[in-house]
């Protein structure tokens, strides 16, 4: 456990654990409930690593927060904001706490072992919600994206469609004022025929 030395024993045959007494058995049960021990093969034998039943000092405290300190800093833990590796080093020290206050005060132990459990459940449902959150983020950043390009596409293809009005336009302007210049040209034909048809009519009934 971090920053208390831990107690290993051979599980050869059962009575070499050696008997406890009845406060001391229920202590190592609510311990071993709390922080279960660790167990291992090893040459054909079974080890258990269970976490130490000694009661802390004040030195201990005062070397578990050295402890704490000095591992942040090998560990290169961030001072602030979101750090697995700060929040695993608190959590080992926290377990600690718990496993000292236990070994005085069984219930304050327990009380303390639920709220670290809350305080976990609190911290994954935050994560959870995270997740999801940046999940989402990113479903929308990729519609908002995939939503830009089909409106860049949308922008082209009605450019496209303008010029090719605008080019309509422009032919259709064209052959208006040709047709209205060949018009203009075939009126000033007809009157200077008209004209010329009235001078001759005029021309023959005076000659009568």
């Amino acid at each position: 456990l971090f920053g208390s030395p831990p107690t290993v024993i051979c599980l050869l045959e059962p009575e070499e654990r050696g008997p406890f007494g009845i406060g001391d058995q229920q202590t190592e049960e609510i311990l071993n409930a709390i922080l279960p021990p660790r167990e291992w093969t090893e040459s054909g034998q079974l080890w258990v690593q269970s976490v130490s039943s000694t009661p802390a000092t004040r030195l201990d405290v005062v070397a578990l927060q050295e402890h704490l300190d000095t591992r942040l800093q090998q560990r290169q833990a961030r001072e602030t904001g979101i750090c697995p590796v700060r929040r695993e080093l608190y959590s080992q020290c926290f377990d600690e706490l718990i496993r000292q206050v236990t070994i005085n005060c069984a219930e304050r132990g327990l009380l303390l072992l639920r709220v670290r459990n809350e305080i976990r459940m609190t911290i994954a449902a935050y994560q959870t919600l995270y997740e999801s959150s940046v999940a989402f983020g990113m479903r929308k950043a990729l519609q908002a994206e995939q939503g830009k390009v089909d409106m860049e596409k949308k922008i082209k293809e009605l450019e496209e469609e303008k010029r090719e009005l605008e080019r309509n336009l422009q032919e259709s302007k064209n052959r208006c004022e040709a047709i209205e210049k060949r018009e203009a040209e075939r009126r000033v034909q007809d009157d200077a025929k008209h004209t010329e048809e009235v001078q001759s009519l005029r021309k023959t009934i005076s000659q009568l």
